[in-house]
């Protein structure tokens, strides 16, 4: 019986703006059949990430760039309905970039076979991408410390929750930014971070300077901006910054200018490193065991902001702009 499948497209570029409903076009065809080596696959769950406007934009970057006309792009958590490649049977859950689209045909190398188990899920957060950003990024580059104090802008998102409770496990004085009191309350009764600043009614600068009278040791910033111009005054000696993303910037009508501020990495003889969880590729697997052993430990909590429905897709990827999603953004199709 042929499966109908249903796709969001991209219809415009949202360069130098705000992401709209109308940069995609509701499509539907026939699911295609696989070849071999291929696989027919119902999505489970799409999720979704900043960095997919700027693939959106066609600019450069670590992904290849999307086209309009192209089916948007995500990763996602499938079931396999068909399989012509023996390493999976129907039934099986895998991991791969689905798209978003109902039932994807994919070759059976580009998706990852998971186990099916009460961790499933987290296999787009914890376990995936933000959470080997969050252990990566802390682990090769901000090198914490135990008494080290850590700051990190973006909080309440999937990577910075988890850096945050990364960092204080390794002994770290942790202090989160993020927008609105319920996502701060979540940081500090739920995750156990040591304090939190709201953005939207705090003076940022002026609260982490009472928090962090020594400076900043490890600064984590998913913002950048004014956010990032303001704690780079307040690094310590030997600070390490760990640029992970600038999600400020991402609906700015210009590149904004550099941070004002930038020369403190000088006067405290400070680094500053970009971050692609790509570069640690082969050291996934050991990463994904240890936090996995952390999460039923309870050592680390996580939370999925899950909305429903593939109809929704556009709207899901538009709330990590306005700052609506707590933890992890997911859609359950």
């Amino acid at each position: 019986m042929a499966l109908n499948n249903r796709q969001w497209v991209i219809a415009a570029r949202p360069t130098n703006r705000m992401l709209l409903d109308g940069d995609f076009t509701w499509t539907q065809a026939e699911a295609r059949a696989p070849g071999d080596g291929e696989v027919l696959l119902r999505t489970l769950y799409l999720s979704f990430d900043p960095s997919q406007k700027g693939q959106m934009e066609n600019v450069g970057g670590y992904a290849a760039p999307l086209h309009v006309g192209d089916v948007m792009r995500s990763g996602g958590l499938a079931e396999v309905v068909e399989s012509n490649d023996p390493s999976l049977k129907p039934g099986d859950k895998v991991s791969g970039s689905v798209g978003w689209q109902e039932y994807p045909t994919m070759r059976a190398r580009d998706v990852q076979k998971l186990a099916d188990d009460e961790l499933l899920v987290e296999n787009l957060g914890a376990l995936g991408g933000t959470g080997m950003t969050a252990y990566f990024g802390l682990s090769k580059l901000g090198k914490p410390f135990p008494g080290d104090t850590v700051v990190i802008t973006g909080a309440a998102g999937a990577t910075g929750s988890v850096a945050g409770q990364i960092a204080r496990i390794a002994g770290c004085r942790v202090i989160g930014i993020a927008g609105g009191p319920e996502k701060c309350a979540w940081l500090t009764e739920e995750l156990g971070f040591d304090a939190a600043v709201d953005y939207k009614s705090e003076n940022v600068g002026k609260a982490v300077r009472a928090l962090a009278p020594k400076g900043i040791d490890v600064l984590w910033d998913n913002v950048g901006g004014e956010q990032l111009n303001d704690l780079l005054a307040q690094i310590s000696l030997y600070a390490r910054v760990v640029i992970c993303g600038g999600i400020s910037r991402y609906a700015a009508e210009e590149m904004p200018a550099g941070p004002q501020n930038y020369f403190n990495l000088v006067f405290k003889r400070a680094t500053m490193h970009g971050l692609l969880v790509l570069d640690y590729l082969a050291e996934f697997p050991m990463a994904r065991a240890r936090i996995a052993e952390w999460i039923r430990e309870g050592r680390i909590s996580t939370r999925a902001d899950i909305q429903e429905g593939l109809e929704n897709a556009p709207k899901t990827l538009i709330r990590l702009f306005t700052g609506a999603n707590i933890g992890k953004q997911l859609l359950k199709v």
